[in-house]
């Protein structure tokens, strides 16, 4: 496998170098013949020329392209706004094939029937390389539909972009169709000795707390939290809900969980009220972070991806860089992270509006990312070296590195805190049962599940016996240990009897249990075996306490405070009976 790059500035230039190519095959054995044309802007006129004088040149070459944020070429971003790539197969066993469909929210299903129809007819397809304009529609019906493709097939590609950011003016072309402004390309590629290797790699780290996903319409992302999802990028980040927007929020997409891996999704616009637009479907009711873009991190992962694609041994490498990425490094450090790659293989790609690679058999649109793969006809000869120059890893990338980690530890001890006073809410500091406002919570919300569904509900209240006088004799800390001695009994009489049941101090000397799914009789031999089991412990100056308890199963109808009284007056007759008792109410 051979590759050519150059830039096309002319007409003559062009023929050039497409007659060294030509000169060069003669004295090779050849087989498929690939051009990929990448222009930083759409002017269809120049495009065609360039596709008009390939053709000419090499008839029996494919060609396919389209327009993008930059190219990079020899592992680094082009001064030159048309760039072309030629890759040669040796083998003759390699085959390539092009197919061109519309591409719109109301055919992108279309599309991808007909590539199915496609397959079916070539068995040999081991990968599938596409350019898309995916700018303004959500691409998940798209990438859902591909998992009827053979899972055996890989698939990577590209969304096709404008040099300006807030421009969604993009195009793809190709020897198959031509020249479109809505379209994909996909290009087959297989064969016995044909060999590819794909991955991503990100470097982007999740950065402070996490939002829920309250609300989602498809591509439109509504409530994070139950409030616009606007107000993350404003009150975080201090971005505007203005026409730079897009621009502003590049470097920092949502970090979440997506078919079991996490991905980046950048937002491309803020609309009227509050929401976002997505490049791709969000669901509702999963956890996502903004990230941002740690340098350290980023070069750490292209060096420990580019060691395993040497382990490949390549004989080229096509890159799908985001623009996203080229914004965050700057023109003079974006090839920081793609040149080394050229020290395994010649690289070549573009920075993309949305890179595509499919893990197992799911197709995932990721934002942000740099989905690379790896090709190679034949068997590995010798491995590969990968060279990274250590100079990479200085400059900015030590302040953001500690500005990020001071940020991480800050969220991380705010976290603990809030989680600390979340459980103070809701428990009794002694016990750590629940607390009495907690317990009464949770009593409704049985009550509630009881009416609306007819699963029962029991309610214990109990209260030690004659309690005052060990506080009053052996004092306030004797007073704890009988408390907690009566605490662990309960604890461990529930977990074994009714998991699901709730466990409170009511205050004071008085504890209530809430026992979901159990009948008063159930409920009171779980109160009957904490009263025994609680008689039988010998405690150091108090000896041997006794409880007084009260059991009631809830009636239709019936409120938390009917019940709560209910379960009181039983007690009561417990206690009026004698003590050291359980009364049914």
């Amino acid at each position: 496998m051979k590759q050519f790059q150059f830039e096309f500035s002319g007409v003559g230039k062009l023929k050039r170098e497409l007659d060294k190519i030509n000169q060069w095959r003669k004295s090779k054995v050849t087989s498929a013949v690939v051009f990929s044309i990448y222009a930083e802007n759409i002017d269809q006129e120049q495009i065609d020329l360039a596709c008009e004088i390939i053709e000419s040149e090499m008839p029996d070459a494919q060609y396919l392209g389209c327009s993008t944020n930059g190219t990079i070429t020899e592992g680094r971003l082009s001064d030159s706004p048309f760039v072309v790539v030629c890759t040669i197969c040796e083998y003759p066993s390699t085959q390539v094939h092009l197919l061109q469909y519309p591409l719109s929210e109301d055919n992108a299903l279309d599309a991808i029937e007909n590539l199915k129809k496609e397959l079916e007819k070539r068995p040999w397809v081991k990968a599938i390389e596409l350019l898309a304009t995916i700018r303004g529609m959500s691409m998940t019906p798209f990438c859902e539909a591909c998992t009827e493709i053979n899972p055996d097939i890989q698939i990577f590609g590209g969304g096709a972009f404008n040099i300006d950011l807030n421009n969604d003016n993009a195009c793809v072309f190709s020897k198959a169709r031509g020249y479109s402004e809505k379209g994909v390309v996909f290009l087959l590629c297989g064969g016995d000795d044909l060999n590819i290797h794909t991955t991503h790699i990100t470097g982007w780290k999740p950065l402070g707390r996490e939002f829920l996903v309250t609300k989602a319409n498809g591509s439109i992302l509504q409530e994070l939290d139950g409030k616009p999802a606007y107000d993350a990028y404003y009150k975080y980040l201090n971005i505007p809900n203005n026409e730079h927007f897009f621009y502003n929020t590049l470097e920092f997409p949502f970090f979440y969980k997506h078919h079991g891996i996490n991905i980046l999704r950048a937002p491309i616009a803020s609309n009227a009220d509050g929401s976002l637009t997505m490049t791709s479907n969000i669901e509702e009711n999963v956890y996502a972070r903004i990230a941002y873009g740690d340098p350290w991190t980023i070069l750490n992962s292209i060096e420990e991806g580019g060691r395993k694609i040497a382990e490949f041994q390549p004989e080229i490498l096509k890159v799908f860089s985001c623009a996203a990425r080229r914004t965050f490094w700057g023109n003079d450090e974006i090839s920081k992270e793609t040149g080394p790659f050229q020290s395994i293989a010649p690289t070549s790609g573009f920075y993309t509006s949305g890179e595509f690679l499919r893990t197992d058999k799911d197709l995932i649109q990721h934002n942000v990312t740099l989905v690379i793969a790896a090709m190679r006809e034949g068997p590995i000869d010798d491995k590969a070296h990968f060279e990274m120059d250590s100079e990479n890893f200085s400059g900015k990338v030590s302040m953001i590195s500690r500005l990020a980690k001071f940020i991480e530890a800050a969220t991380a001890e705010l976290a603990e805190a809030n989680q600390k006073l979340a459980k103070m809410a809701i428990e009794d500091s002694l016990t750590n049962l629940c607390n009495r406002a907690e317990t009464q919570r949770r009593i409704r919300e049985a009550l509630e599940d009881y009416n609306n569904t007819g699963k029962k509900v029991s309610l214990i209240m109990m209260d030690i016996d004659n309690f005052k006088m060990v506080n009053d004799t052996y004092g306030h800390k004797e007073g704890d240990n009988v408390i907690l001695g009566l605490t662990k009994v309960i604890k461990e009489t529930v977990e074994k009897s009714n998991p699901d049941a709730s466990c409170g101090r009511w205050g004071g000397e008085e504890f209530m249990l809430v026992l979901p799914g159990i009948d008063c009789h159930k409920a009171a031999e779980i109160a009957n075996e904490i009263r025994t089991s609680f008689a039988a412990i010998l405690f150091p100056k108090a000896r041997r306490k006794t409880i007084s308890v009260g059991v009631v199963e809830a009636l239709r109808g019936e409120n938390a405070d009917m019940v709560c009284v209910r379960v009181d007056s039983a007690l009561y007759e417990a206690k009026n009976n004698g003590k050291n008792q359980v009364f049914i109410g």
